[in-house]
């Protein structure tokens, strides 16, 4: 009767609310260089954007929307980000890594669903909400209204946009490459995405197998540079090329990415006129 009870437990607790288990991991270990002086003595997941920081910003839109077991991956300045309610993980050689090394800091919470965010990135309650009701084993969100916003923040956006090609099911090709052609963006990768089932397994057998790769003294992923400096969207890239299917899930704005103190004046000054609404609705 008590296994009877339990799986009746489970099945109407994943009816109900989705995906069991679901899982959230924000990648919080960065500097923030480009954000000095903002960042002289905080990360910049601390940083105060429109009156909270950005991290807080994040964890309580996942709280809100039913995710309560939500990991941060600190790095620089660790001891200052302090959240109650959410486990930690450290990446100690934060300073001489890149993402990827970041997110496997976190291994052991890489298990039946799970959002990975980057730290320095907000968005609206709909994007997340787009990404959780996909099913795709991979999903990872996409601005296909990138080229107004990297105008926004850009004398040429082509000096910062990167490819991303889909097939004709709206499955990623191509990702993560400098380009001087329209032609091979049709959207732009934000830092969100969401691995579960087989994408999980892919994931870490992918990281675990080019990891070992590189040992022979070439970066499978990239090889201009060093394995622990590697990209999010190298290791997405070499998923594809591996075979694995990675779902662009298209939104229209509705994020902001606070990269640098350009950024940071931009953003303060639209919020201040009240015209920030068709990038970022608060």
């Amino acid at each position: 009767m008590i296994l009877i009870k339990q799986f009746y437990e489970k099945f109407f607790k994943t009816f109900l609310f989705g995906i069991n288990n679901l899982k959230a991991i924000i990648l919080a270990a960065g500097e923030g260089t480009r954000l000095r002086p903002l960042t002289n003595d905080k990360p910049k997941c601390l940083i105060e954007l429109f009156g909270k920081p950005l991290i807080h910003r994040t964890v309580d839109l996942f709280q809100k929307s039913g995710i309560s077991d939500i990991t941060v991956v600190t790095g620089y300045k660790s001891d200052m980000i302090q959240i109650p309610n959410v486990s930690y993980r450290h990446n100690k050689d934060f300073d001489s890594t890149n993402m990827i090394e970041t997110l496997f800091c976190a291994k052991d919470k890489l298990e039946d669903s799970v959002i990975i965010s980057y730290a320095d990135i907000i968005f609206q309650k709909n994007v997340l909400d787009i990404l959780l009701n996909s099913k795709e084993d991979i999903s990872v969100i996409v601005d296909s209204d990138w080229e107004k916003y990297w105008k926004l923040r850009f004398t040429n956006p082509l000096d910062d946009a990167e490819t991303l090609v889909l097939d004709e099911e709206g499955y990623i090709q191509k990702i993560g490459q400098k380009t001087q052609s329209l032609l091979e963006i049709q959207g732009q990768y934000i830092g969100l995405m969401k691995f579960q089932n087989d994408g999980l397994n892919d994931l870490v057998s992918f990281y675990e197998m080019t990891k070992n790769q590189s040992k022979q003294g070439r970066n499978p992923l990239n090889s201009k540079l060093p394995f622990k400096k590697s990209y999010m969207t190298d290791l997405l890239q070499g998923l594809i090329n591996s075979g694995s299917k990675i779902k662009a899930i298209p939104i229209h704005n509705g994020w902001l990415e606070v990269d640098s103190f350009h950024d940071y004046k931009i953003y303060t000054k639209m919020y201040d006129e009240n015209s920030l609404t068709p990038f970022f609705k608060i």
